[in-house]
């Protein structure tokens, strides 16, 4: 699968862009400023229907403008698939495939696959636990739309339980039997939404592993963990014990929305005790890992997206990469540089066919 053409209106500082692509390696250069990233979040919002790098939708219409259009198309299993995002201001996001308006964007999510592998990747070690949760859940809903569904349902749910918690809070007034419909809903997605957790982390950890010893070449000592209340209760009993403190908080202060991802390395936290190296080679091993664990679940090779990370990465980490497209393992990429000269040689050193953007 690989994106032939692109077309831009009016998206982020593009006024208007028309490309096409090779089907292996394609290249931005420039100066910092001139719309690089902007051109793969593009192809990452045709992927997931949002921005990588803005969730405020209406910040990626370009300034003193109504609207914006992004325009692609795919070859996907030898046919062509034509992918439109499009957003007005005041209005809702609009998504097409083939000029069929989706109903919902879930309903997209997986078509196409996609990893980015970008430097702010950083925010999945330096940010909160939803960060590294959203992580978890967007590589499982890419290939389980069952699961997505799930995620939704969950979420409501606990709304709908924190809306009562208040209500229960401003009116000096508590129904039990309500309550326990919600505590009921709760525990029986919670917990399928958990065991989905756990078994893709067991799937996924050893590639992690892999990736990241051959990122390195060393021994470095790193982990990630699974962190769950469920690991020790269930999710029913959990509610029950911390009633009376959710209704002083007026949240739901117990559940899967709590999980975390804990990265380690020599069993501390990363964040904490590793070098800026060792977390820029611990997030691309995470990306990787990403990449192969898509491609073993869907049998396609996603789109790969390299957003200014050679300038991250010293020679041998560079060579690493490179080695892996002379191996066949990447299908397309698209790379964001800053430097023409250095982005011409590495993927001249690839020997697969490219076409480089000047912008």
């Amino acid at each position: 699968m690989y994106l032939k053409e692109l077309s831009l209106l009016n998206y982020k500082n593009i006024t208007e862009a028309h490309y096409t692509f090779d089907n292996k390696i394609n290249c931005f250069v420039g100066k910092n400023g001139v719309g690089k990233t902007n051109v793969l979040d593009a192809v990452y919002h045709l992927a997931y229907g949002k921005s990588y790098f803005n969730p405020i939708a209406a910040q990626n219409i370009q300034h003193g403008e109504d609207f914006f259009v992004i325009d692609g198309t795919f070859e996907k299993e030898g046919r062509n698939e034509n992918i439109v995002c499009s957003l007005k201001r005041g209005q809702k996001k609009a998504l097409k495939r083939n000029g069929k308006q989706y109903d919902k964007f879930s309903e997209h999510i997986g078509f196409i696959p996609l990893v980015i592998i970008s430097p702010s990747d950083s925010d999945l070690i330096l940010e909160g636990s939803e960060t590294r949760r959203k992580f978890i859940d967007s590589v499982i809903s890419l290939l389980n739309p069952v699961y997505l569904q799930e995620l939704i349902n969950y979420q409501k749910v606990l709304s709908q339980r924190n809306a009562l918690l208040k209500y229960f809070a401003l009116n000096h007034t508590f129904d039990n039997d309500t309550l326990s419909i919600y505590n009921e809903q709760l525990s029986s997605l919670g917990l399928l939404i958990f065991e989905k957790r756990q078994e893709f982390l067991d799937q996924f950890i050893p590639i992690f592993n892999k990736h990241h010893h051959n990122i390195t070449g060393s021994a470095e000592n790193v982990g990630l963990t699974y962190q769950s209340q469920l690991h020790d209760k269930s999710l029913e009993d959990l509610l029950r014990e911390n009633i009376n403190k959710d209704k002083v908080l007026q949240y739901t202060s117990v559940g899967i929305h709590k999980d975390d991802l804990s990265f380690e390395i020599d069993n501390h936290p990363i964040k904490k005790f590793g070098s800026q190296g060792q977390q820029k080679s611990f997030l691309i091993a995470l990306k990787l890992a990403q990449f192969e664990f898509i491609k073993m679940q869907s049998n396609v090779l996603p789109i790969l997206l390299f957003d200014d990370i050679f300038d991250k990465l010293d020679e041998t980490r560079v060579a690493k990469i490179v080695e892996m497209i002379n191996d066949e393992t990447f299908g397309q990429i698209f790379i964001s540089d800053t430097h023409p000269e250095r982005t011409e040689a590495i993927v001249k050193a690839t020997h697969q066919s490219y076409t480089i953007f000047n912008l």
